[in-house]
């Protein structure tokens, strides 16, 4: 379990990281009263999602970036390995 720890340090962080990005983006930047899962359902069946997708990941690439000139390459791997499924759902979007 120990070899996992740094794992789990870079892959907890990357799955909720695009979340409170896109929730943080949306709130600022979306106009209207609506709230976060309301905008969500309206935008869901167009390529908008897609595209606010793969804004949300940007975040978790700077981190592999920071992470990866530190030498933590554990922690880098593990925000990369959680960005997979937003870039998956991004494509599939598109």
């Amino acid at each position: 379990m120990k070899r996992f720890d740094r794992f789990l340090y870079g892959f907890l962080p990357g799955i909720v990281l695009p979340v409170v990005f896109m929730w943080v983006y949306l709130d600022r930047f979306y106009p209207g009263d609506f709230t976060f899962w309301e905008i969500i359902k309206q935008i869901y069946p167009s390529a908008l999602l897609g595209k606010l997708l793969l804004l949300s990941v940007m975040p978790n690439l700077a981190f592999v970036f920071v992470f990866y000139k530190s030498d933590s390459f554990k922690i880098a791997k593990g925000m990369m390995v959680s960005a997979m499924p937003y870039f998956i759902g991004s494509i599939m979007m598109l």
